[in-house]
């Protein structure tokens, strides 16, 4: 970490964008994607992520989501040190703090962390498929739910954005990412974009690009530097040199 706190050491109110993905959320428990050789539960992502899945066989979607949601209830998954120093990061820089996550679980939240910005969704809301708007849920959702923001109330679907929608928040993301001095990328395999492309974009800012992940991502060549292991490890020693150079 010298590089970055000689580079720390030039400014004088850093502000740092952290990205997570679903590497920080695999020690507490929740299974990633990759992890299960491209499935979820035995469950392609053509059959359970698009939306191209949701109207060939919503009730299939419904009780994939369902399922997902009442794990991440369950009382043995629980936020990891990881988790919880990064909202020891963000009580230290305050407004200079940026979370943004893939991950459509709690953890963050639940870790202390405030404001994440949740590009994919989130397992514990339900939206309307007529107005889009949103609501929280912990209670299953399925053909029968209905909205309370319609004049005919509408079928809710779960809030999530599937494979080839638009991630949310971009607008705020990419203003972001053009202030950011520090950007950081943790636990993600730098394979889905928009999210993979970040790095790349805080780079042309100047920004310090730093990858904390399990083991190299696609991008890894795009960062100033690089630390591999499990993010319970990793990212408490990351937040404690931050915040020993701030």
């Amino acid at each position: 970490m010298k590089h970055l706190n000689f580079f720390l050491n030039t400014i004088k109110h850093p502000k740092i964008v952290i990205l997570t993905g679903a590497g920080i959320s695999a020690e507490s428990g929740i299974s990633t994607f990759r992890d299960n050789k491209g499935l979820w539960e035995n469950h392609t992502v053509e059959e359970v992520a698009t939306p191209e899945a949701f109207a060939r066989n919503p009730e299939l979607v419904y009780r994939f989501y369902n399922a997902r949601r009442q794990q991440l209830l369950n009382d043995e998954v629980a936020p990891n040190p990881a988790h919880i120093a990064l909202a020891k990061l963000q009580r230290k820089l305050q407004q200079d703090f940026v979370l943004i996550t893939q991950n459509v679980d709690n953890l963050h939240e639940r870790g202390g962390c405030k404001n994440v910005i949740h590009m994919h969704g989130e397992l514990l809301s339900a939206k309307c498929i007529n107005s889009n708007s949103a609501v929280s849920t912990v209670d299953d959702v399925s053909s029968c739910t209905k909205c309370a923001c319609c004049d005919t109330p509408s079928p809710m679907r779960p809030d999530i954005v599937w494979f080839g929608e638009t991630p949310y928040h971009m607008k705020a993301i990419q203003t972001h990412l053009q202030e950011a001095d520090v950007f950081v990328s943790i636990g993600t395999s730098g394979n889905v974009y928009p999210a993979a492309g970040f790095v790349q974009e805080a780079q042309y800012v100047g920004a310090h690009c730093i990858e904390l992940n399990l083991d190299p991502s696609e991008g890894q060549s795009n960062f100033t530097e690089c630390h591999y292991g499990q993010a319970s490890t990793l990212v408490p020693w990351f937040v404690d040199e931050i915040c020993a150079a701030i």
